[in-house]
């Protein structure tokens, strides 16, 4: 991954903290860009199209919730909300609404390092294999087709609204029918980090997943659950 071409649009009030953000972000080769409100940080994601958004809770103008659902209507790039406060209800909403990953202040630079370059790595296989390869990666399953090519998840022949980490979570559970990955495993391959993430992320998107995916979340078909150990995908 060449970081140095990589643009991350950093969304936070409290200037000395962005200002540390950014001064470490850029001694890492990426490129930089801050906003201080929610109003404006639409606008920036947008003119600058950065290639992550680390995305602040509370905000004046409009809160980082609502710019998250905002961009989301329009993008799928990584999210990583900041919140100041150890509470599961930001949390859990911040991922319901669409962001891949959330870190709690006060947080250590390497950690927030290692979270941006797993999250922009991640996007970065978005870029789809040569035309040649697309009929080897469409998968199929029953009634349920993933395409590799075009990130498309259909089933019954209707495309899925699905957020880039929900596909990669879907996609990587189906090549690997049936087996039954933990939720650190998981983040690990998906996520891409190791220990750093808490493994309520997964549990939050694998709901989120069943809910689009599902014709009953709560009596599964596809993504299914193994008691005290973790999740897997099975082929109805």
């Amino acid at each position: 991954m060449d970081d140095s071409k990589k643009k991350i649009l950093v969304v936070e009030d409290e200037k000395s903290i962005s200002d540390i953000i950014k001064f470490n972000l850029e001694k890492e080769g990426f490129m930089v860009y801050t906003s201080y409100d929610g109003e404006d940080a639409l606008v920036k994601q947008v003119s600058h199209d950065p290639d992550l958004i680390l995305l602040d809770v509370m905000l004046p103008k409009l809160d980082g919730f609502t710019v998250c659902k905002k961009v989301r209507e329009k993008s799928n790039v990584p999210i990583i909300m900041l919140t100041a406060k150890e509470e599961e209800v930001d949390k859990v909403l911040g991922l319901e609404l669409g962001a891949d990953d959330y870190m709690t202040k006060p947080f250590g630079m390497r950690e927030l390092l290692a979270r941006i370059k797993a999250n922009i790595r991640r996007a970065s296989l978005t870029l789809g294999p040569d035309i040649d390869q697309a009929q080897s990666n469409i998968r199929d399953f029953g009634n349920l087709t993933i395409d590799l090519n075009r990130y498309e998840i259909r089933k019954n022949g209707e495309i899925l609204e699905l957020t880039l980490r929900e596909f990669e979570l879907l996609r990587y559970l189906a090549e690997h029918e049936n087996k039954v990955f933990s939720r650190e495993q998981l983040l690990e391959e998906v996520w891409g980090y190791e220990y750093y993430g808490d493994i309520r992320t997964v549990d939050v998107t694998v709901r989120r997943l069943r809910e689009k995916l599902e014709d009953d979340s709560s009596n599964p078909r596809y993504i299914m659950t193994k008691r005290g150990i973790g999740y897997y995908f099975r082929r109805p």
